[in-house]
């Protein structure tokens, strides 16, 4: 990861789940929020809590931008990102 200060994350279920995409620029309070019932309802529900994909970004402007490309890219392109980087769906949250 670099060193920008906004982050575009990928979290899911488990390999090929439940696909959630978010922005911060905290990712280790974000996943804290997440991972404690505290963050996205819909994260909760599906208890989606593994780490798969974190892309970094300068502006938060750019940040929100790739969120809402992704956000609309069709499920297979999320899966082949995801998996480019992160064949086996490993949560990366370790790597923070």
């Amino acid at each position: 990861m670099s060193t920008g200060s906004y982050y575009v994350y990928i979290l899911t279920s488990r390999h090929h789940g439940t696909i959630y995409i978010g922005v911060t620029n905290d990712i280790r309070a974000r996943l804290e929020l997440h991972r404690s019932g505290r963050g996205s309802k819909f994260v909760q529900k599906y208890k989606i809590f593994r780490l798969v994909h974190v892309e970094t970004f300068a502006t938060l402007q750019e940040a929100i931008a790739r969120e809402k490309q992704l956000k609309v890219w069709k499920r297979d392109w999320k899966i082949k990102l995801i998996q480019e980087e992160n064949p086996d769906w490993n949560d990366r949250s370790g790597r923070l």
